[in-house]
């Protein structure tokens, strides 16, 4: 665990700079929270004007504190923090926690990076700055103006938004989920996202990692952060609808945006993505509580019908549709039900069900190698007390000695039923007040337990490229002061990271034309070749289906005419001709450099089926062949590749591995490339391959 971090995060000796006897200021707040939150371990107000406050002596500066300080709390006016920042540094202070505004939020960025310069120059690292401070249960910690610690959990939250934290810090307590640490990052000047989710990873007193997250600073880092992360990490993802990588001169990069880059880079990190705030809590409960759900047979008990039709269908939404019980398993429950009850799955025990029941059957479920998770549905009755249906699951869990299944509860019914629940959240067990929620609990659970499969699968980096030719090409081309590669040079730098590109070569001539075709064999495609049309079909510049020799004389001629006539100084290189690939399902391969995750790879069906449905989905390069596959699955139209109205399954396995080596090359060559298309990619029957038919790469400015 990095030293520096524990001192800020956890401290051992505080000193809040521009503490105040003034109630209603920060300084004073900060202050009354450290006493209040119960902190132990040396408060050391600064103000050089005070004598004493709220009991504390108080010192001129830090240099004047006789004991070791870990962490500053700065509250100070922006243009007196460097002096500070001087003095703490010469004091020996790990950390610096800048509570004051004033600096990049307000276009002071200059500010802020001297700030960070002179903070480093003394090994500090910087919490902030224009942050609400930092919270702690298990350390007693309240160095920040947010009014209490949180309720107590498992859980430690990170967030960007101070006003949001502040939020959650009173929420924990109407929601009954609680956190053990809430930290507020603001600029991220220093510490950022990744450096907080590393240091929680080896925090003892975090059971699941929660983020607030609006930006990020270096997406590589965060991601590699969360992978080797061993907890859960939840994470709430505001501004999603912009994002300035957004480019237009390719298929991707008009596709590309912050909602597809985010959540690539979230499940390729492991991470779950929250779609709000009662999800984030929701999510976070779960996570932090229970253990992922490492198969698919989902088993629920309820004592209401409806409630259990309700689960069902919610189960489908959640991607662990149920299954039909085995009869023995059904012969078990069948002795602590009624006759009318159902043992089939959802396990209706009827309202007729009490203490025991529920007890046998929970206990028996959860001990049964069939059943990988379970969710136990409660709705109150007359006849039942809701703290005894709860203590009876609370009881059979632990006279299992099971720990690697996961089980969540929804208990329907008024002040009883909550109570209940809340005795069970105390005691390790989720518990939520709609059914819906319980199942979208554990199918959290079930996706975590899928995603460390997947950002743990291995990235074969093995292919054999010629990244020299790829690079030759791409010094040429900067050489003539372009930025546009033509379709040849794209081709072959496809060709030099074993992409399969169809049979072509550049013709600048008719009978050079005329050769190329006879030795493809006809049809063929012709197509004009310049770095200033790069919209080909636009211009006039394609001819397809073409059949004889006359045809490719009138095809050469004619396309280039309308080139001409489309931009007359165009520089032009020749006439691309190119073998005319058969039919195949049309799919698209592109690229675009973002601008916080670098290299990303986008895949979806092709044709119209891009320009009209936009059914794409993109990861951040390299990946793995798991990861390829798994695209191919992510998209809408993936029955299509499957087989669909008589055709055969396409080759699935060939275009995975187009997707690797496509997702090789990007990253391989990221320093250059901004944006780049293989479109379309006909992929044709099982055994039968893929070619692509159009290749485009543009490099950056």
């Amino acid at each position: 665990m990095d030293d520096v971090l524990t001192g800020l995060l956890r401290p051992k000796g505080i000193a809040v700079v521009g503490a105040s006897a003034t109630p209603g200021k920060i300084g004073h707040t900060v202050v009354k929270n450290l006493i209040d939150g119960g902190y132990k371990d040396g408060i050391y107000p600064i103000n050089p004007t005070a004598d004493e406050i709220l009991g504390y002596k108080v010192y001129k500066s830090v240099l004047d504190v006789p004991d070791p300080i870990d962490a500053a709390v700065i509250t100070i006016p922006a243009k007196y923090v460097m002096e500070t920042v001087k003095e703490c540094g010469e004091k020996g202070v790990k950390g610096l926690i800048v509570i004051t505004s004033g600096f990049s939020e307000v276009g002071e960025v200059e500010l802020e990076k001297e700030l960070v310069r002179l903070a480093h120059s003394y090994g500090m690292r910087v919490l902030g700055p224009n942050i609400v401070g930092t919270l702690s249960n298990s350390d007693k910690l309240n160095a920040s103006f947010a009014p209490f610690l949180p309720l107590v959990g498992t859980s430690s939250l990170v967030s960007q938004s101070g006003a949001l934290l502040i939020a959650i810090d009173a929420i924990t307590y109407t929601r009954g989920i609680g956190f053990d640490k809430l930290i507020s990052i603001g600029n991220m000047s220093d510490v950022n996202i990744a450096d907080t989710v590393g240091w929680l990873n080896e925090d003892e007193s975090t059971r699941c990692i929660t983020l607030y997250i609006e930006g990020l600073k270096d997406g590589r880092r965060f991601i590699n952060e969360c992978a080797k992360a061993k907890k859960p990490i939840v994470v709430l993802k505001a501004g999603v609808s912009e994002h300035g990588a957004v480019a237009a001169a390719s298929h991707t990069g008009s596709l590309a945006g912050a909602r597809h880059i985010y959540g690539a880079a979230f499940e390729q990190a492991g991470a779950i993505q929250a779609t709000d705030l009662s999800d984030l809590f929701n999510s976070t409960l779960a996570l932090s509580l229970q253990p992922p759900m490492r198969g698919e047979n989902l088993l629920i008990i309820t004592n209401g019908g409806g409630v259990g039709v309700l689960a069902t269908d919610s189960a489908e939404s959640a991607g662990i549709p149920l299954k039909f019980a085995p009869e023995t398993v059904q012969e078990e429950f069948k002795k602590h039900m009624p006759s009318f009850g159902s043992a089939k799955n959802p396990v209706d025990l009827t309202g007729m069900a009490g203490n025991d029941w529920y007890f046998e059957t929970t206990k028996f479920a959860l001990s049964h190698d069939w059943v990988d998770g379970l969710i136990v549905l409660y709705c109150e009755t007359a006849i039942t007390n809701p703290m005894e249906i709860a203590q009876s699951l609370y009881n059979a869990l632990k006279e299992t000695g099971i720990t690697d299944k996961p089980i969540t509860t929804s208990f329907v019914g008024g002040e009883r039923s909550d109570s209940a629940m809340q005795w069970l959240v105390e005691n390790g067990i989720p518990a939520y007040n709609d059914p819906d929620l319980a199942v979208k609990a554990m199918g959290t659970l079930r996706e975590y337990a899928v995603l460390q499969d997947l950002k743990n699968s291995p990235i074969n980096n093995d292919h054999e490229v010629d990244r020299q030719t790829a690079l030759d090409i791409i010094a040429n081309v900067r050489a003539e002061g372009r930025t546009g590669l033509t379709e040849v040079e794209s081709k072959s730098i496809f060709k030099a990271y074993g992409l399969p590109i169809v049979r072509s070569d550049l013709a600048t001539s008719e009978d050079e034309a005329v050769k190329l075709a006879e030795s493809y064999g006809y049809p063929i495609v012709m197509k004009i070749v310049s770095p200033d049309i790069l919209h080909k079909s636009d211009a006039g510049g394609v001819k397809v289906n073409i059949n004889s020799e006359a045809e490719i004389r009138e095809a050469y001629q004619t396309i280039l005419t309308n080139a001409k006539a489309h931009k007359p100084d165009a520089e032009i290189h020749g006439i691309l001709v190119q073998e005319m690939a058969p039919w195949g399902t049309e799919t698209i391969v592109g690229s675009v450099n973002d601008v916080t995750f670098g290299p990303t790879v986008m895949f979806g069906l092709g044709g119209i089926f891009v320009e009209v449905l936009k059914d794409v989905v993109f990861r951040v390069a390299p990946i793995s062949d798991m990861e390829a596959i798994k695209m191919l699955d992510a998209i809408r139209g993936a029955p299509i590749l499957d087989g669909v109205r008589g055709e055969g399954p396409r080759d699935k396995k060939a275009l995975a591995e187009v997707l690797s080596k496509y997702a090789h090359m990007i990253s391989d060559l990221g320093e250059h490339i901004q944006e780049s298309d293989a479109n379309p990619i006909l992929v044709y029957e099982v055994g039968k391959g893929v070619k692509i038919v159009d290749a485009r790469i543009i490099l950056k400015d």
